[in-house]
């Protein structure tokens, strides 16, 4: 039987480019090469698509050691350089001249987990892992997926959402409206990103104007959410129909809050998977987390977050990420590992999901 080949999406126009490379190297080492031919496909921040060699040296790359070791601003420019003058391997999105039978896109954040790229792909035919167009879409967007899921019944943190045009013609009427229904501390987050990108913690209401400018930058829409006294639960869910749902995992930041930093670089945050909690939370996190999941549609896989009070045990849902991280120390395959599911097996069932969902 003849091998599937599997094209590995990764990079993206996203503030979370670097990310997705990391994510996809380690992708690439657990796909089970007896199964499938690996097709590797770089999508610069230009939003230039490439293949052959110039895909397959950028996957190469320890880009998680250069992070530690250089800026994002050198680490980007070495990117771009090993993109130049390469019109040779430049992807003409021929999918079926290149027996391309399944797509794996690993692109976190903004033109590739937001429903973008799954259209592209559904309008190739090319089966892929992961939320369809429409679930992608809603998940992406911090309010929709609060939205959705306070609909189910699960609690959500107070939040408020801002317009970035809104604050740019008017900053003072913004300023005005947070200060009157939030106290310090609070949250400021670009709506549809992810990795903690464009985070700002406000303990102090004069850093405000700072922590507006830095989301609004990011992105059109911003939200302001109130800072939950709380653990930071995270639990795993695979499936299309039928579901399986990871043990919860508690993440212990190193600093202030769970940041870009300390999820990437500085790896000081603490994962305790499972979480040392009661059982009775545990098995509500659980239902919690696959009830968040069928709200937004969702299929393949998504990571589905939640605070829980530290005084009463209340479980507050947070986000959920149609594209969690898979690189070495994501919470994600971790999880699934927890639940018996190594991280080649993962690769193959979500493959296998892909597969089973293209063909209804």
């Amino acid at each position: 039987m003849s091998r599937i080949v599997v094209a590995l999406l990764f990079g993206g126009k996203s503030p979370e480019h670097e990310i997705s490379i990391i994510s996809a190297k380690a992708v690439a080492a657990h796909l089970d090469k007896e199964k499938y031919t690996l097709f590797p496909l770089y999508i610069s921040r230009k939003g230039d698509w490439y293949e052959g060699n110039t895909a397959q040296s950028i996957l190469d790359l320890d880009l998680a050691g250069l992070l530690r070791t250089t800026s994002i601003e050198k680490t980007a420019s070495l990117l771009h350089s090993m993109t130049g003058n390469r019109d040779r391997d430049r992807f003409r999105f021929d999918f079926k001249q290149k027996d391309i039978g399944l797509a794996l896109p690993v692109l976190h954040g903004s033109y590739g987990e937001d429903g973008k790229v799954q259209g592209l792909l559904e309008v190739f035919g090319i089966p892929y892992t992961g939320c369809d167009v429409q679930a992608s879409a809603v998940a992406m967007d911090k309010e929709m997926s609060k939205i959705c899921a306070a609909a189910a019944g699960l609690d959500v943190a107070e939040y408020m959402a801002v317009s970035s045009s809104d604050y740019v013609s008017d900053p003072e009427s913004v300023h005005d409206a947070i200060n009157e229904r939030f106290s310090v501390p609070f949250f400021v987050k670009p709506a549809h990103l992810g990795s903690s990108v464009g985070i700002s913690k406000v303990s102090d209401i004069s850093v405000l104007p700072k922590a507006l400018d830095t989301a609004c930058r990011l992105d059109s829409k911003v939200l302001v959410e109130t800072a939950i006294n709380g653990r930071e639960m995270e639990v795993a869910v695979l499936g299309n129909d039928k579901l399986v749902a990871s043990p919860a995992g508690e993440i212990e930041p190193g600093g202030d809050f769970y940041d870009y930093t300390d999820k990437y670089i500085s790896g000081t945050a603490r994962l305790h998977i499972p979480a040392k909690i009661d059982p009775n939370l545990h098995a509500s996190l659980k239902t919690s987390a696959i009830r968040a999941y069928k709200a937004l549609g969702c299929s393949g896989m998504a990571r589905v977050d939640f605070f829980v009070e530290e005084e009463n045990d209340r479980i507050i849902f947070n986000e959920i990420n149609t594209i969690p991280g898979f690189t070495d120390i994501s919470m994600y395959p971790m999880l699934m590992e927890a639940s018996g599911i190594s991280f080649s097996e993962l690769i193959d069932k979500l493959l296998l999901l892909a597969l089973e969902k293209y063909s209804r």
